[in-house]
């Protein structure tokens, strides 16, 4: 990398199921408005901006254009992810790092109860040979949870306990909704929604907004005494069909993990990661995306949950903020782990608040079956 990018200011709103009283455009000036307060700044100090939205759920086009006045884009370069916020960040980080800019306002929103999301998830499939099968992202994980298990030997029973714990987490977290008190057996006794997925193994429709600011090592100290340096980064995508790669496999985030650990010049993610903050749609990808990164061998990610290291009171908590399950929408998901990362290292985490966090690694996923992953190191020493 040329020069380093620091994380210098962060913003959420709290999530909810539905935000009746909430325009999108209010929900992304209160972001905004909060990350720059929080370190004096104003949007004459942000040179760039990147935003992340999908058209199908804010149901119009060019899910960008209602925004750049509150979110200060005025006379601004602005640019917009149609995926993920870690993939946002991943690409305000190659603005700043272009040389061109200093500074780089990065922000995501979804308002996911406003539309329909199984119609509109099975409009990312081929239109010719798979949206015509009523695929959408439910039924597509469901395959692959099955195809995992079936590899991996996983039972139904770990898929349950690691959403409990999801849950647990949650209840600390005043920026979520869906955190209780729960246990596996609970989750059991829900209703099937796709099998082998249970309700309280599937992420559920939220309405939310986040941002965050970069900053070139040049000015980032300007904003804040406790930058979070952003070390490793790296994206990958897989096969778009369901039918041309193994579903119980996690390919493109092997190959995200290796760019972004070589950049950061980690060689054993496992003993040198002190947090990790990750996008599980669904539970069972806890532990697929756990071996994707590293972290456990091939097939072993549920044993790495039953060791104890991936609770808050381990050694390598793994979404101790209680994750995408414990209720945050898509698009925001991401970008929301990149900040629960920052905050963590920050020593800002609260109630759910790592002791000693000086490593953590933010994983996002977009499209059917995580196809399109990325991964981003964040450090307190940079």
């Amino acid at each position: 990398m040329s020069g380093r990018v620091a994380v210098v200011a962060l913003g959420q709103s709290t999530c909810a199921p539905e935000k009746r009283q909430q325009h999108i455009t209010e929900m992304v000036y209160d972001v905004v408005r909060n990350t720059l307060d929080s370190v004096g700044a104003t949007p004459r100090d942000v040179d760039n901006i990147v935003s992340c939205s999908q058209d199908f759920i804010d149901g119009r086009t060019i899910s960008n254009r209602t925004i750049p006045e509150v979110e200060g884009g005025y006379l601004k370069p602005e640019a917009k992810v149609a995926g993920d916020g870690a993939q946002a960040v991943f690409f305000g980080l190659m603005r700043v790092l272009s040389g061109k800019y200093r500074t780089g306002l990065v922000l995501a929103h979804a308002k996911m109860s406003e539309g329909s999301q199984n119609v509109i998830a099975n409009a990312m499939f081929d239109p010719f040979y798979q949206q015509a099968v009523g695929l959408d992202e439910l039924s597509a994980a469901a395959l692959a949870m099955r195809r995992y298990l079936h590899l991996s030997g996983t039972t139904e029973e770990q898929c349950a306990a690691v959403a409990a714990k999801a849950f647990g987490n949650a209840l600390r977290n005043p920026r979520v909704f869906r955190g209780a008190e729960t246990t596996a057996a609970d989750v059991l006794a829900g209703p099937m929604l796709a099998s082998p997925i249970r309700a309280g193994m599937a992420m559920v429709p939220a309405d939310g907004a986040c941002a965050l600011l970069l900053a070139h090592e040049d000015v980032a100290r300007k904003f804040t005494d406790k930058p979070v340096w952003i070390t490793g980064a790296g994206c990958a995508l897989d096969a778009y069909y369901l039918g041309d790669r193994d579903l119980g496999r996690c390919d493109a985030l092997v190959e995200a993990a290796r760019k972004a650990y070589r950049l950061a010049g980690i060689g054993n993610p496992a003993r040198e990661i002190d947090l990790v903050e990750l996008c599980e749609f669904y539970s069972f990808q806890e532990f697929l995306w756990a071996e994707g990164l590293g972290l456990a061998e091939p097939g072993k990610g549920a044993d790495l949950y039953e060791s104890g290291r991936t609770a808050l009171s381990g050694d390598l908590p793994i979404n101790p903020s209680g994750g995408v399950l414990g209720g945050n929408p898509l698009c925001v998901a991401g970008l929301t782990r990149v900040i629960e990362c920052a905050r963590q290292i920050r020593g800002e985490a609260g109630a759910y608040q790592k002791d000693g966090v000086r490593v953590a690694v933010a994983q996002g996923a977009y499209g059917p079956c995580g196809q399109s992953q990325c991964v981003l190191v964040l450090s307190a020493d940079g």
